[in-house]
């Protein structure tokens, strides 16, 4: 993928401040029983789906665009597929995926890694928020998730850090996927500010959030 001038200068720092730590150094440890994934899918069939509005193109992560030059075929044009059907096959799959990285990479920052900030890469045995995110991603491809429905998405924590996670689109909302917490949640149940996230049609393109939704324990 080739960039204009114009187009790099609007290239912007992932999180809009600085971050002095790793997106993960406070996580939770992983929920890994299959009964409390079964209960929120249950609690998920009835609850209407609300998926997060998204306001036109905006500013690539810097990190994002580094990782978009070194490997042009993960940031092509893809075509936007219907939100994926969400079943307990589906949803066992996302439970797996996330508890995997999240109990088996252990966080730390770029500047720990690499000895320079957002460097974004697949982790191996560590890794910051955004690996985490690139890893479950391309998992979840593997295992039959349309691209179109895996995210990579920039939020703000209520202590004003940034941070990455990863949204699957389904037929029964948006959910989050987060190395910070084990639980998978509606993205209206999380605690974060929602920024951007990459577009559904373009790997290598972000669209804005409108963040605006009232959270999903307070609507039912």
């Amino acid at each position: 993928m080739t960039y204009t001038n114009t187009a790099i200068k609007q290239i912007s720092t992932p999180f809009g401040e600085k971050r002095n730590q790793a997106c993960g150094v406070r996580r939770r440890m992983a929920v890994t029983a299959s009964l409390a994934g079964s209960l929120l899918l249950t609690a998920t069939m009835g609850a209407h789906a609300v998926t997060m509005p998204t306001a036109g193109r905006t500013t690539q992560p810097i990190g994002h665009y580094e990782f978009c030059q070194r490997d042009p075929a993960e940031c092509r044009p893809i075509s936007e597929a219907a939100p994926h059907p969400l079943d307990r096959r589906g949803w066992a799959q996302m439970i797996e995926v996330n508890n995997h990285f999240n109990t088996t990479v252990l966080p730390r920052t770029d500047m720990q890694i690499w000895g320079r900030e957002e460097l974004w890469s697949y982790p191996s045995e560590v890794g910051d928020c955004e690996d985490f995110v690139l890893a479950k991603r391309n998992a979840l491809m593997h295992r039959g998730f349309h691209p179109s429905n895996l995210l990579i998405t920039v939020v703000r924590q209520p202590n004003g850090e940034g941070h990455a996670v990863l949204t699957v689109r389904t037929d029964r909302g948006d959910f989050i996927l987060d190395n910070l917490v084990g639980e998978i949640a509606d993205w209206r149940d999380t605690p974060y500010t929602y920024l951007k996230r990459q577009s559904t049609r373009h790997a290598g393109r972000w669209e804005t959030i409108r963040d605006g939704r009232t959270r999903l324990s307070q609507a039912q």
